[in-house]
């Protein structure tokens, strides 16, 4: 297991991300013209609790990247069939020669949140565990670049983006009901992933463990990582700047509850919650 958090990125403000995301970005398709080129398979897969993060890092990845060679899989509430064959279903939409695929959300799934919230039973959790990291080794014998990526967040910070969510004229639909049910599990969930690291964290196929409470910084150490990880033509070794100029911060208490570390947009709204107490 490595965990993968840049202390560079500390103070970080708007300008100084958005210079360093595009630095990364014009490294990302270098790496996709070399994937293109030689036919190469990537797979990039993001685990996490909800609003962890998944989508926004995602959608920065793929923000200058051709089209054509990137793709974005999400599979959704699987159906009985998808269930039944869990390995075969993700066979499926495995990246074909000169792609990259995104995974928001992946067969650990079956690891941690649908045992957790009753989603599969306890036989088919205990086979998939027996039987993952096998597979995995499979997969990248036969050519395909994995990288395991998860995200983490704090209890404090995914209430706050919740609240955040269901307040917002545009993004409230993406909070629903399941997600607050699983943030009542926190430990349980906890305990899952946990285990999941242990038994699924292998030399070859490690777990990338990346802090997203900021979720600038966070996009900025994804990149980064994959970046290192991957020996492409013309890599540069970009080392971070030593940015000197710290972004503000802001704290707020709603509902008793203690919001901290908050950028601008965050407080204001949460602001606007706290006049409806």
């Amino acid at each position: 297991m490595i965990i993968y958090n840049r202390t560079e990125y500390s103070e970080l403000n708007d300008n100084q991300y958005r210079k360093e995301k595009r630095r990364l970005q014009v490294e990302l398709l270098k790496l996709q013209e070399w994937v293109v080129g030689t036919n190469q398979r990537i797979l990039i897969l993001l685990e996490g609790r909800d609003a962890a993060g998944k989508g926004s890092i995602i959608k920065r990845f793929i923000e200058n990247l051709m089209p054509k060679a990137a793709k974005i899989v999400e599979l959704g509430i699987p159906n009985k069939k998808q269930e039944k064959n869990w390995f075969k279903t993700w066979e499926k939409i495995l990246p074909k020669p000169g792609i990259i695929t995104f995974l928001d959300r992946s067969w650990y799934s079956r690891a941690v949140i649908q045992p957790a919230m009753g989603y599969c039973s306890e036989n088919q959790y205990k086979y998939f565990m027996k039987k993952v990291n096998a597979w995995e080794r499979g997969l990248m014998n036969n050519g395909l670049i994995l990288t395991k990526i998860y995200l983490s967040i704090s209890k404090e910070n995914q209430e706050m983006r919740f609240y955040f969510r269901k307040n917002h004229e545009l993004k409230y639909w993406k909070l629903s009901s399941n997600d607050w049910q699983a943030h009542k599990k926190w430990q349980l969930i906890t305990d899952y992933k946990e285990q999941m690291f242990r038994r699924t964290s292998t030399e070859d196929s490690p777990w990338v463990i990346i802090n997203s409470d900021n979720k600038m910084i966070a996009r900025l150490n994804a990149m980064r990582y994959v970046l290192s990880n991957i020996d492409y033509p013309g890599r540069k070794d970009l080392k971070p700047k030593k940015w000197t100029k710290e972004s503000p911060v802001y704290n707020i208490s709603v509902f008793n509850v203690q919001f901290n570390n908050l950028n601008l947009e965050q407080y204001e709204l949460l602001n606007k919650i706290k006049g409806h107490e």
